[in-house]
């Protein structure tokens, strides 16, 4: 099976973010997050497309359903492959953000997938418990958003790599499960809580990985990406 990972681009500017991929392949998947969007505007995900990457569009949009639906159809021209929103919003609210990334889409176009955010990896069991005030297993919360989001028409969720294979026993083979937190088995985990090697990934189920700080700060980045690519597919 061929899969790409998705490069987290953690960089303030567009151009720290384009000279790195230029010592990279091409056709990558690449994730936009709030850092590189908000402080640069949309541009950016032109630029990357132009060069023919893929384009996780990582906002995670959390607000009344309406004004997530009219964002979303403001996203959806914006030329990304992927974006999301968070889960704990409702059905409603993910259900308007697929209507407006269907009216938003331009003509002949792809919609882009519409993922949901179910805990973030950085949250553990006790933070959900006693601060996000949910009761019982984080596995459970995890599973229950992703139903909620499958049950809404949504492509897939956000989710750790622990989570992966029952999301895939309760919404399908199908459904996308796309995993950050990911780590080399010798490597840092900085602010993550829940994380897994490519491999742990690869094994778990996990259709799309996504990777940053273990490439883009990496003495060699070209090299540390096909790592992470082989051992994923190995897993």
């Amino acid at each position: 099976m061929n899969r790409s990972p998705i490069i987290a681009l953690d960089f303030p500017a567009p151009d720290d973010a384009l000279g790195f991929l230029d010592n990279m392949p091409s056709g990558l998947w690449v994730k936009v997050g709030m850092e590189l969007y908000l402080q640069n505007g949309p541009d950016i995900v032109g630029r990357l497309k132009d060069r023919g990457h893929a384009v996780f569009l990582d906002l995670k949009l959390h607000d009344i359903p309406n004004t997530v639906g009219r964002a979303m159809e403001g996203l959806a021209r914006v030329g990304a492959d992927m974006v999301n929103v968070h889960a704990a919003g409702g059905s409603e609210m993910m259900r308007r953000a697929l209507d407006g990334l269907d009216a938003g889409t331009p003509a002949g176009r792809k919609r882009p997938a519409l993922i949901a955010v179910t805990q973030l990896t950085s949250t553990g069991e006790e933070q959900m418990n006693h601060e996000q005030g949910i009761p019982g297993r984080l596995m459970d919360s995890v599973v229950r958003y992703s139903r909620l989001a499958d049950m809404s028409g949504l492509d897939g969720v956000v989710c750790s790599v622990h989570e992966a294979s029952a999301i895939r026993d309760a919404c399908g083979e199908e459904f996308l499960k796309v995993t950050p937190g990911i780590r080399l088995a010798d490597g840092d985990t900085h602010d993550q809580k829940r994380i897994a090697t490519p491999a742990d990934a690869g094994r778990a189920g996990s259709t799309h990985i996504v990777v940053g700080r273990a490439i883009t700060r990496a003495a060699d980045p070209a090299a540390a990406y096909e790592t992470v690519k082989q051992q994923w597919e190995e897993g």
